[in-house]
C-alpha cells in the first residue's frame, strides 16, 4: 500500500531536491513525496512570493495547512538550521556546548510539541544548510563547476570537520559562503540539485548523521 509524504521546502534547490533524489529513491517502497516551497508573503491578486523562512508564524501557518490535508499521511520539512528566525520555538533555549545535531534536534523538538498531539508531523533542519551535504563526495560539485583543479581547496574543507554537517554557522564560515568563496559562480538552484544528484543519497547518508536520522524515520514510515 503506498504512502505519501507532504514536505514543506524553503525553495526551489530544496524542491529540485525532493523531486530529482529525494522521491525516486523511495518509488520502490512506495512512499511518494509531495514538495510544498514555503510561502514567505500572500498576495490577493497574482502568485504568492515563495521561498526562504522570514519567521515562524508564516512558517506555522503552511506547516497547519499541509496537516490538515496529509490525512493518513506524514508531513515533514527540510529548512534549514543556518538563519532559522530567532522566533522558531526552541531558538532562545538552545543548549550551550554541546554538538550542533543536538542544537538543532533541540529545535525540531520544540517545533514538534508546539503542534500538538501531531503524531505525523515530523520537523527535520539540515544542518546547517543544503550546501553541507555537497561535502559529502568532495569531487562532485569542483566537476559540476567545471573547475576540477579546485578539487583539493573543497576537500580541504571537509577534512577540517568531522562530518560536512559540522562545517560552520557562522555568516562567514556557513557551508554555502565557503562554495561561493571558493566558485564565484556558483549558482544554488542550478549547481546545487546537479551536485547532489552525481553525490547520491547512499554518500551522504554515510556522511550526514543527522541526515541520516531523517531517513530511517522515512524508511520507517514506509515500512509501517
Amino acid at each position: 500500500m503506498s504512502k505519501r509524504v507532504l514536505i514543506l521546502v524553503e525553495g526551489q534547490t530544496e524542491e529540485r531536491f525532493v523531486k530529482d533524489v529525494l522521491g525516486p529513491a523511495f518509488f520502490a517502497k512506495e512512499l511518494f513525496f509531495h514538495p510544498t516551497i514555503l510561502v514567505t508573503k500572500r498576495v490577493k491578486d497574482g502568485p504568492n512570493f515563495k521561498g526562504g523562512v522570514t519567521n515562524f508564524a508564516k512558517f506555522e501557518s503552511d506547516a497547519r495547512r499541509l496537516l490538515e490535508s496529509a490525512g493518513d499521511g506524514l508531513v515533514t520539512t527540510l529548512l534549514d538550521y543556518y538563519r532559522l528566525p530567532a522566533d522558531f520555538p526552541g531558538m532562545k533555549s538552545r543548549p550551550a556546548n554541546v554538538a550542533a545535531r543536538t542544537r538543532a534536534q533541540h529545535v525540531e523538538k520544540a517545533v514538534a510539541a508546539h503542534f500538538g498531539s501531531s503524531g505525523n508531523f515530523l520537523p527535520f533542519l539540515a544542518l546547517h544548510e543544503f550546501e553541507a551535504w555537497l561535502f559529502a563526495s568532495p569531487a562532485e560539485l569542483p566537476r559540476v563547476m567545471t573547475e576540477p583543479h579546485k578539487q583539493a581547496e573543497f576537500a580541504a574543507i571537509r577534512a577540517n570537520v568531522a562530518t560536512p554537517e559540522d562545517i560552520n554557522d557562522r555568516p562567514e564560515f556557513a557551508p554555502s559562503k565557503r562554495i561561493e568563496a571558493l566558485f564565484p559562480s556558483y549558482k544554488k538552484t542550478l549547481h546545487g540539485p546537479n551536485a547532489i544528484a552525481r553525490i547520491g543519497l547512499h554518500k551522504i547518508r554515510s556522511e550526514c548523521p543527522h541526515f541520516h536520522a531523517w531517513m530511517n524515520i522515512l524508511e520507517a514510515f514506509a515500512a509501517a
